[in-house]
Parts: C-alpha cells; sequence; structure tokens
C-alpha cells in the first residue's frame, strides 16, 4: 500500500441511489469498508442498517447526521478582481462543524467490519475540529476516546469535548523535543494498547475512505460545470488526498470530463508541505519521484519552527500525510500555495459576507485563490472551486 494513499477499491460501483442523502449510503459500494464487510459475508442490507443506526446516535447527540452537502457557485466569492467562478463546497454544517467526522465515520465502519472490540479505547491528538468530529462519533459507537491536546487549546473546545464524555490529556512540549508534543503523546498511548482514530492516513490510511465521499459529491457537482482548478487547505494533508483521490475515481468512472488541478495552501507562517515539496525531483516519471521522495522522506520533510497563523487548524508541524498530497498533485498537475496572513483574513471576510459560517482555517483554502492570482497560477478567467471546512464558534 502507497503512504498516506488509498486506491480505489476492487469492483467499486458508482452509485445508483440519485436521491439518497446519507453518502455512506450513496457511496457505499465505492467504501474499501462496504467491500470488506461483503468479503465477510455481510449482506448489503446490514451494511446499511448498521450506517444508519450509527448515525441516528450521531444526529441525537450533534443534532446533525451525515448528508451530502451542499456545493454551488457563489457570485459574492468572485468580486473584486477575483477569478470568473468559484464554487463552494461548504461543510461547515456536517457532523462536528466540519469535514473531520467524515474521514472518522469512515474509521469506524472499518473498525465494526474487523470486529475490533469496543472495549479497546480510542486516541487522537487534537484540539479542534478533528477531536469535536472523533468525540461525536465515538460516543455515538459506545467506544472511549482518549483526547491528546496541547496547552494553548481553546476554553470551548474542551468543554465540548468533556460533554461529549473524552478523556483529555494536556501535553506539554518537553525539553528537546521536536514536533508535536500531543503526537508524540498519541503514539506512547497507541503503544500501550489503544486503536488510534486520528485524521491521518500515515498513521491509518482507511481514514481516507469516508474523506473520499466528499470527493466523490464535488465530483457530482462539479459533472456540468468548467472547473479549472481546485483549492483545499492542508494542515495534516488528509483532506486534500482523500478529495482528491475521490475526484480521481470519479474521473475513471466518467462522472468527469477533466480532472481540474489540485492546489495545497498552507499559510507562510506555517508550510512544511512547500519546503518538502521544492526538495522532490522535478525529472521522471510519477512513481519514481514519489519512491524518491519516500526514501529521502527523513530529510524532505522537517517539523516547522514556530507555526504561526491565524488559520490555527493547519498549523501541523507536519504535513503527516505529505506523501499522498504530493501524489496528488503530480496525478492532476496542481502544486502547493503559499497564503500571506493578508489572504486568510481577508477570505474569511469575505467568505463570511457571502453568507458561510467558517472561520480562518474554514476559508483558508479561499485564501489560497488570492495568494495563486498574484502568482499567476491562476487568472481572472478562471473557475475554481473551494472548500468550506471549519465553522465559526
Amino acid at each position: 500500500m502507497k503512504p498516506s494513499w488509498l486506491d480505489e477499491a476492487p469492483d467499486a460501483v458508482w452509485p445508483q441511489e440519485d436521491d439518497e442523502p446519507n453518502p455512506f449510503v450513496r457511496y457505499r459500494r465505492l467504501l474499501w469498508s462496504w467491500h470488506g464487510a461483503m468479503n465477510a459475508g455481510w449482506s448489503d442490507d446490514s451494511f446499511v442498517a448498521m450506517v444508519r443506526e450509527i448515525d441516528a446516535s450521531i444526529r441525537e447527540i450533534d443534532g446533525n447526521g451525515f448528508l451530502i452537502t451542499p456545493t454551488r457557485q457563489v457570485d459574492g466569492l468572485a468580486e473584486a478582481g477575483g477569478p470568473a467562478r468559484v464554487l463552494a463546497k461548504d461543510e461547515t454544517a456536517n457532523v462536528g462543524g466540519s469535514h473531520k467526522a467524515r474521514h472518522l465515520m469512515g474509521l469506524l465502519l472499518h473498525f465494526a467490519v474487523d470486529a475490533i472490540s469496543a472495549d479497546v479505547p480510542l486516541a487522537i491528538a487534537s484540539c479542534g475540529n478533528a477531536a469535536l468530529g472523533a468525540a461525536t462519533v465515538a460516543r455515538a459507537a459506545g467506544r472511549s476516546l482518549d483526547v491528546f491536546i496541547p496547552v494553548w487549546a481553546h476554553a470551548p473546545v474542551v468543554s465540548e469535548l468533556e460533554r461529549l464524555g473524552a478523556r483529555i490529556h494536556v501535553c506539554e512540549r518537553r525539553p528537546g523535543e521536536l514536533g508535536d508534543p500531543c503526537m508524540h503523546r498519541l503514539a506512547e498511548r497507541v503503544t500501550a494498547g489503544a486503536q488510534p482514530f486520528s485524521v491521518q492516513a500515515s498513521v491509518d490510511p482507511r481514514v481516507l475512505d469516508g474523506g473520499k465521499t466528499i470527493g466523490w459529491e464535488l465530483a457530482e457537482a462539479m459533472a456540468s460545470s468548467d472547473v479549472e482548478a481546485l483549492f483545499v487547505q492542508v494542515g495534516g494533508g488528509a483532506l486534500l488526498t482523500s478529495c482528491a483521490a475521490g475526484l480521481i475515481e470519479a474521473y475513471h468512472h466518467r462522472k468527469l470530463s477533466a480532472l481540474p488541478k489540485v492546489f495545497a495552501v498552507q499559510a507562510a507562517g506555517c508550510a512544511p508541505l512547500e519546503q518538502a515539496w521544492r526538495g522532490m525531483h522535478t525529472t521522471g516519471g510519477i512513481e519514481e519521484r514519489m519512491d524518491d521522495a519516500e526514501r529521502r522522506a527523513a530529510d524532505l520533510m522537517v517539523p516547522w519552527p514556530n507555526p504561526t497563523s491565524a488559520a490555527t487548524g493547519i498549523l501541523d508541524d507536519e504535513t503527516y500525510d505529505w506523501l499522498g498530497v504530493a501524489r496528488a498533485l503530480l496525478l492532476t498537475g496542481g502544486e502547493p500555495v503559499i497564503a500571506t496572513e493578508d489572504d486568510v483574513q481577508a477570505a474569511r471576510v469575505r467568505a463570511v459576507a457571502a453568507g458561510f459560517n467558517a472561520d480562518e482555517t474554514g476559508t483558508a483554502g479561499y485564501a489560497g485563490v488570492f495568494a495563486a492570482m498574484r502568482s499567476r497560477q491562476i487568472d481572472r478567467n478562471s473557475s475554481v472551486a473551494v472548500l468550506m471546512t471549519g465553522a465559526r464558534r
């Protein structure tokens, strides 16, 4: 299996249920978890019943269940010298207020199919949307969850995690320690017997299974448009990787006539992906270049010192799934984009004015559009798509 990547499931079938609102039911025959269930002797009805049961429990806890999220052209995002057209997919009303729970619901379905005991504790390192999504899904499934958070975690998020029954562990950086201390403590907990429940494909590539549903939805919304480029904010990298993989699969199923270039957006105050990308070889085939990058991973992906940005949700010291992101960029012809803090703030202001309940992290992909205009990676005649991913709290 390629690092931080999940290929298309064998014998995958594009959905026929055009009116099914739950993405885990609608796209089930594309999910690896569904194929695993069928290979284990489950019936299709039993898989669907499991999804609906968990979803009903999530709805009771969160107020929202899993639904296909809206994608629409937003004129207000293309104003003031921006690109000609901006298609925006809104994840802010998703379970937990972001896309993160999509990944974790997909992983939870694998746990059920693989019969991982509910007595095995789950664990995640996060202080934001990933932790909230994990706590919501874990509680709905009746599983315990350890959450490793930094000392600066926001009090409202911590309070919500406590309400959801998560066990919270505050992680201080130890002398001489490089990288995220929360990730180090998570690794120690996993070594002690916990099951990782993180949104990092480098830890468990199956988190991309649920994340692909966003790419499949976006592909259906883009089918009748002429989108040339997709801008996705990158922290750990699983969102871009899974979304791009979903688009690539949709293209293989002839649901898209052409693949958009996928651009990976990071903030100027924390850009480890762009740093690693600059060190990759620029000649040779994709697999040759990726094999070389994997061999030199320790030298290419170096923890970013003192990450800073108002888009706090993408301040990962390392882009943990950078190999998956790099593969996605090479396969679609995209590249990294670095947004300034002015871009980050301008994107949030304009997105909120256009009606999106998103914070700086949630609009960071859109901030990359401004940066790409300046660098002439796109122009005013371009048609682009963005993801609005994190609700303001």
